[in-house]
C-alpha cells in the first residue's frame, strides 16, 4: 500500500472540506432551493423508509444535511454525522435558516468512531445516502458500527449508485473496468462532481464495493436483510444515452438493454 493510500482519512478529509465551499453556492445542491421547502430525498426511499416521524434517525456521511433535514421535515428527530468540520458546520447553518435546530443536530466524527462520537446512543434509523460507501475501505467494520447504533427491531436504510454503473466508460458502451476491483484507487481530479471552480485539495482515495460485499456484511454484522431493489434511474446524465424523465430521473431509452443504476437495501437488528 502506497503512502497516499495509508494516509486515506486525511486525504478525504480534505478534499471534502474544499468541496464544501464550491457545493455550498452550486447550482446542484441548489441551497436557496432547499431553504424554500425543497426535499433532496428520492421518491423511492420515501416509500421503502415509510413514516419517520417520531422517529430516531442517524445519517451517516451526512455532508450538508440536506438530506438529514429532509427527513427532520418529515417528522423524524435527526443526527447528521460526517468527517468534514467545513460540512457540518454549513449543515448547521441550514438547519437554523430552516427552523429546524430542535429537531435536528450534526456532529462531526468519521464514520467509524461514531458510536463514541455519539456516546453509545441508539437510533431507530440509520440512513446512508448516494456515494458514501466508496469512501470506506472496510465494509465489515462499517456495517458492526450500524448494527451497534441500531435498537433492537431497527432498521439500516442504504440507497447507493449500483458498482455496475463504474464498469462502463464514459460513453456508457464499453467495458473499460474490472467488478471485482476492490482494492484502493487514488485519484487527482481538478473538480468536484458539481459547477463550480477548481479545488485546491484533488487527492482521493476510494474503494470500489460489488453488491454481495454490501449484503454479506450486513448479513456477518447480524442484520437481517428485508429487500434488496435495483433501480433502473441515476440522478444525473451518467451515460450520454440517458434521458431526463419528467420527474428529473434519468433512464436508458425505450428498447435500450437496461443495466441497474442505484441500489437500494433495507435490513432490520432483531429484537
Amino acid at each position: 500500500m502506497t503512502n497516499t493510500e495509508t494516509d486515506w482519512l486525511q486525504l478525504n478529509r480534505e478534499n471534502w472540506d474544499d468541496r464544501v465551499r464550491i457545493h455550498a453556492v452550486s447550482n446542484f445542491y441548489d441551497l436557496p432551493g432547499f431553504r424554500a421547502g425543497g426535499s433532496t430525498l428520492r421518491s423511492f426511499e420515501l416509500d421503502e423508509v415509510g413514516d419517520v416521524s417520531g422517529k430516531r434517525l442517524l445519517h451517516l456521511q451526512c455532508h450538508m444535511g440536506q438530506d438529514t433535514l429532509s427527513w427532520a421535515r418529515r417528522g423524524a428527530e435527526v443526527t447528521g454525522l460526517d468527517f468534514s468540520r467545513a460540512a457540518v458546520r454549513a449543515a448547521r447553518t441550514l438547519a437554523e435558516d430552516i427552523g429546524m435546530t430542535d429537531r435536528a443536530r450534526f456532529v462531526v466524527s468519521d464514520v467509524y468512531e461514531a458510536p463514541a462520537a455519539l456516546d453509545g446512543e441508539r437510533f431507530d434509523i440509520v440512513y446512508t445516502g448516494l456515494g458514501a460507501l466508496v469512501w470506506l475501505p472496510d465494509l465489515l467494520r462499517w456495517a458492526n458500527v450500524v448494527s451497534s447504533m441500531l435498537k433492537d427491531g431497527g432498521a439500516v436504510y442504504l440507497a447507493e449508485f449500483h458498482p455496475l454503473t463504474e464498469l462502463l466508460g464514459e460513453d456508457g458502451k464499453t467495458l473499460e473496468h474490472d467488478y471485482f476491483r476492490t482494492q484502493a484507487q487514488t485519484y487527482d481530479f481538478p473538480h468536484t462532481y458539481t459547477d463550480g471552480p477548481p479545488l485546491t485539495k484533488t487527492l482521493s482515495v476510494q474503494w470500489q464495493h460489488p453488491l454481495g460485499e454490501v449484503v454479506t456484511a450486513l448479513a456477518q454484522a447480524g442484520l437481517r436483510i428485508e429487500f434488496l431493489h435495483e433501480h433502473d434511474a441515476m440522478l444525473f446524465q451518467r451515460y450520454p444515452m440517458l434521458e431526463r424523465s419528467r420527474n428529473g430521473e434519468y433512464r436508458f431509452p425505450a428498447g435500450h438493454p437496461r443495466i441497474p443504476l442505484m441500489y437500494s437495501i433495507r435490513a432490520i437488528k432483531s429484537a
